[in-house]
C-alpha cells in the first residue's frame, strides 16, 4: 500500500509534534518542486503553531525558488479568491479548520483556487517521498512578498454576488460567532458594509479558542442561541 501524506482535507496534526517544522520543511520542498518554484500565495489561520508552520514551509519553498506573496491571518476563502484574481500559480494555505485547537494543517491549491485534487496530491507526495526535490542555484533562491488588500478585493468579489441594495433595506440584525477564528476578520465587516446590524460573539482571535471548541456543533453553540434571543436578532451565524 503506498505511503499517503495528504488526508480527507490537508494535512494536519498535533502542532510540534506530528507537523513538526522538519515535516512542513520537507512539505515546503516538495510542494516547490512540485509547481517548479512558481509565483504562491501563502497565509494562514490565527492557531498558535501556523507561523511556525508557515515559516517553515516558506523555506522549503525558498530553496524550490518560490517566489512567495504573504497575506498575513486571512480566511481561507478569501486566500483561494486570491491566487485565482491574482494569477497565482498555486497556493498554501496553513490551517486545521475545525480540528482541536492543538492541530495545525497545510493545504495546498492550485491556479483556480481550488484544493489540489487526489491526483494531484499524488503526484506532490511521490516527490515529497521520493525527495525528488527541485534545489534553485543560489541566485534563484525564493523570496517573500507581502501582498495586502486580499480582504478587500475578497470582500467586493462576494457582494457582487448578492443585491447588496434590498439586503440593506431589510436592514438585518444578526449574530455572528467566529469562534476566535479567522472568519473574525471578515464576516462582521461583510454583514456591516451590507447594513446589517452585527452583533458579534467570540470574535477576537485567539489560537486557544477560549469561547467555545473550534467544530460549530449544535452542542457548542448555546452562546450564539442565547444572543440571538436576546437581541432579537434576525439571524444566527457561526463557523469555525
Amino acid at each position: 500500500m503506498s505511503r499517503r501524506l495528504f488526508g480527507t482535507n490537508g494535512i494536519r496534526g498535533v502542532a510540534n509534534r506530528e507537523l513538526t517544522p522538519e515535516l512542513a520543511l520537507r512539505v515546503g520542498l516538495a510542494v516547490g518542486a512540485y509547481f517548479g518554484g512558481g509565483r504562491l500565495i501563502v497565509g494562514r489561520d490565527g492557531r498558535f503553531g501556523s507561523l511556525m508552520v508557515q515559516r517553515a514551509v516558506e523555506a522549503g519553498l525558498h530553496s524550490a525558488g518560490s517566489t512567495i506573496y504573504d497575506v498575513g491571518v486571512m480566511p481561507t476563502p478569501a486566500i483561494q479568491y486570491a491566487v485565482k484574481h491574482f494569477g497565482m500559480d498555486g497556493g498554501v494555505i496553513i490551517t486545521a479548520s475545525h480540528n482541536p485547537p492543538e492541530y495545525v494543517g497545510i493545504k495546498v491549491v492550485a491556479s483556480n483556487g481550488v484544493e489540489l485534487p487526489r491526483e494531484e496530491e499524488v503526484k506532490v507526495e511521490e516527490i515529497f517521498f521520493e525527495e525528488r526535490f527541485l534545489r534553485a542555484d543560489w541566485r534563484g533562491l525564493g523570496s517573500t512578498h507581502r501582498l495586502s488588500g486580499v480582504l478587500d478585493v475578497y470582500l467586493e468579489a462576494v457582494k457582487s454576488h448578492v443585491d447588496v441594495d434590498a439586503i440593506r433595506r431589510r436592514g438585518f440584525r444578526v449574530v455572528v460567532d467566529p469562534g476566535n477564528g479567522v472568519g473574525a476578520l471578515s464576516t462582521p465587516r461583510l454583514l456591516r458594509e451590507l447594513g446589517c446590524r452585527v452583533y458579534a460573539i467570540n470574535s477576537h482571535i485567539d489560537g486557544s479558542f477560549p469561547g467555545r471548541p473550534p467544530e460549530p456543533r449544535p452542542e457548542y453553540l448555546g452562546g450564539l442561541s442565547n444572543a440571538v434571543r436576546d437581541v432579537g436578532a434576525d439571524l444566527g451565524a457561526a463557523h469555525d
